[in-house]
């Protein structure tokens, strides 16, 4: 069986008698799942269910929505890229966060393209973090890296949540280590946005993973995931199941 979507293990008594009972609509209770947020960014641990919580409590008392735990919810939700939680998150942002960058410079035919600065605070922060999920969405990392390199506003946005480089580096590594055996050393350190010494000690130390300097290749260890397995598809077909093709195939036309 999977893991139950509003599981958390790290999650407090009184957080888990919010979630479990009417107060999970109270406004009152605001501040403290709030609080929650914060904890969550200071211990590197993440609660989904809560967070979604408070964005709905925002959605029903929009007077007491924070930008600064909007885009921390957010932020928080990329570390755990490829799930759903950046677009479930997104969607229950009110609209006018959602919409477009309103400048005329930015190109109206690339909806991903990064937002401009004329836009305000908020909507430009979630147009940013939205830009960084269809990167990785689309298996971008290296540009990843670069685009959060690019602005001082992604400093920004992922400065209260802790280790948040090291935590997409991990999800970053799980996901090519699903899908490759060898990479090239050259693309496997834009993925990863490390170089030198940096990137041998996370390739071997916390990876797990082999490098092969002679042909310049990281080897991924073979795992349920990307091992090669051929398939052989059967058909079980009984005869009686083409008793009535042949059938007609001996009557006679009318």
């Amino acid at each position: 069986m999977g893991i139950a979507f509003d599981y958390a293990p790290e999650r407090p008594d009184h957080i888990n008698e919010i979630l479990n009972s009417l107060d999970r609509y109270n406004p009152e209770t605001t501040t403290i799942l709030q609080d929650y947020v914060t904890q969550q960014c200071e211990d590197r641990s993440y609660d989904c269910y809560a967070n979604l919580a408070l964005l709905k409590l925002y959605q029903f008392n929009p007077h007491l929505l924070r930008d600064e735990t909007t885009t921390n919810i957010l932020t928080k939700s990329l570390t755990v890229f490829p799930s759903p939680d950046f677009s479930l998150c997104l969607h229950l942002l009110p609209s006018y966060i959602l919409s477009p960058p309103t400048s005329a410079s930015a190109p109206q035919n690339n909806p991903s393209s990064n937002p401009a600065p004329g836009d305000a605070p908020l909507t430009e922060a979630v147009q940013k973090l939205a830009h960084l999920n269809t990167l990785l969405s689309s298996a971008k990392y290296r540009q990843f890296w670069n685009t959060l390199n690019s602005d001082d506003l992604y400093a920004d946005l992922i400065a209260d949540v802790g280790g948040f480089e090291d935590l997409m580096r991990l999800r970053i590594a799980i996901t090519v280590g699903q899908s490759c055996r060898e990479v090239e050393r050259g693309v496997l350190e834009g993925w990863l946005g490390l170089e030198g010494e940096k990137f041998e000690h996370f390739v071997v130390e916390v990876c797990g993973w082999g490098v092969d300097s002679t042909r310049g290749v990281v080897v991924v260890p073979v795992n349920k995931e990307n091992e090669a397995k051929g398939t052989v598809v059967r058909e079980e077909v009984k005869f009686e199941q083409f008793a009535r093709v042949i059938r007609r195939a001996y009557e006679q036309p009318a």
